[in-house]
């Protein structure tokens, strides 16, 4: 309706001065006026065959370099744009539609030094391209698409416009052009000060991550290549006159459930959220490489829970549930915790990831103490953002033993980032 409402205003505006040229010509008479009025008469062809040129049959295509990617990435943009009829055009504007989900930018790490003000990381993402086609009946432009936020962001349109040299007929369609580009959340490196893991006899805790635990000696047997010479057995090699080693305690892997708070909270902070889920996916990684066995639930508006297999295909599940999770949900977290721990077993370490605290909070923490192995909390919060209550919270859980980490945005903001569970 409106283009057609355009293409009539035009319509009647260019024939309405093509009569007025030939009126004054036919009226006024001599060489000046008929000169005036056949200089007009190409200008006038043109806009009459401009208005008539159907822009909206031009084959217009998007090709992306990448569709998948990183937080924080770029892309590049390629548009090609093919019409059938090499119709002389001066210019054409071209402009991406984005979506909300775009309109922000992640500038990886460096991002968390605006913890306190993460409205500085919302932006007006626009792309306009001038293209001069000519009488070209294919042409394209290129651009690049910076710091791509987490998520799935589904591109849907490309705006052309063209008119006239003078302003006098302005085209303009919107091309339908449906694209996703998928942005999983930046991994980062995390050292982590204990390993999670125990031992047959007991929950004795080891502090190396990557060496083999040799304290617990449980009997001998023969020298095998690889092994260490401070394994051997000095006695019983000189009593068997044979070559012994000491047989040891074959360190178990302890099952480690993460938990992330996904719940909406009043004045929740997006960019702490972020933080969550880049600590959480990080974790997950920095776990497993430990060969231990890792399990995921998220507690937003829906609860969604990963059992902890070494299955290729659920990290995949996990890496995508990551890369769409957003803040959700009215309930508290602390409650809903509660009413999910019931449903899981007592045998694990549990390790809890979120971003608000309060006194139902630390109730929660201590029933879910009594039901699990070890309980451990990493707080994610800016630093000028943390309350009293925040603060009595933490030196309370912390003083009846339950591991607390605070990560603010000094913390986040290195590499790598520095989790101690101690």
């Amino acid at each position: 309706m409106k283009e057609s409402l355009r293409f009539i205003l035009n319509f009647v505006f260019i024939v309405l001065l093509f009569l007025i040229l030939f009126s004054y010509a036919m009226f006024q008479g001599g060489f000046t006026s008929w000169f005036l009025f056949y200089s007009f008469l190409p200008i006038f062809l043109y806009h009459l065959g401009l208005l008539l040129h159907s822009i909206q049959k031009w084959e217009v295509s998007r090709n992306l370099s990448k569709h998948v990617v990183r937080a924080g990435d770029s892309i590049t943009v390629t548009v090609r744009i093919q019409r059938s009829f090499p119709f002389p055009l001066y210019y054409c504007i071209c402009e991406e539609i984005y979506p909300d989900s775009l309109k922000r930018i992640d500038n990886r790490k460096d991002k968390y030094l605006y913890m306190n003000q993460p409205n500085k990381l919302n932006v007006d993402r626009k792309i306009k391209k001038i293209v001069f086609p000519s009488i070209r009946k294919v042409f394209e432009f290129s651009y690049r698409m910076e710091q791509i936020p987490r998520g799935e962001h589904q591109m849907q349109a490309l705006r052309i416009s063209t008119g006239d040299v003078f302003g006098f007929v302005k085209k303009e369609h919107i091309f339908k052009l449906p694209d996703q580009i998928v942005a999983y959340p930046n991994e980062r490196p995390i050292h982590m000060a204990e390993q999670m893991s125990s031992f047959e006899q007991g929950s004795t805790s080891s502090y190396s991550l990557n060496l083999k635990n040799t304290n617990i000696a449980t009997g001998i047997r023969e020298y095998m290549p690889g092994d260490k010479f401070s394994w051997i057995d000095w006695k019983q090699t000189a009593r068997k006159n044979e070559v012994m080693t000491k047989e040891f305690e074959q360190e178990k892997s302890t099952d480690i459930l993460l938990i992330l708070d996904s719940c909406n909270y009043k004045g929740s902070n997006p960019l702490e959220f972020e933080a969550a889920v880049e600590v959480t996916v990080s974790l997950m990684e920095a776990i497993r490489k430990q060969s231990t066995q890792v399990g995921l639930l998220s507690i937003g508006e829906n609860v969604t829970q990963f059992p902890m297999h070494h299955d290729p295909r659920q990290q995949d599940f996990i890496r995508k549930h990551l890369t769409q999770i957003q803040l959700s949900g009215n309930q508290s977290f602390a409650v809903k915790l509660k009413e999910e721990m019931l449903k899981i077993g007592s045998g694990n370490i549990v390790m809890i990831i979120t971003t608000h605290m309060d006194d139902v909070f630390r109730k929660s923490i201590q029933q879910v103490n009594g039901r699990t192995k070890r309980v451990m909390v990493i707080f994610i919060k800016s630093a000028k953002s943390i309350s009293k209550t925040e603060h009595a919270v933490i030196q309370q859980l912390q003083f009846e033993g339950i591991g607390i980490h605070v990560l603010t945005e000094e913390q986040l903001a290195k590499n790598p980032i520095e989790v101690n569970m101690t």
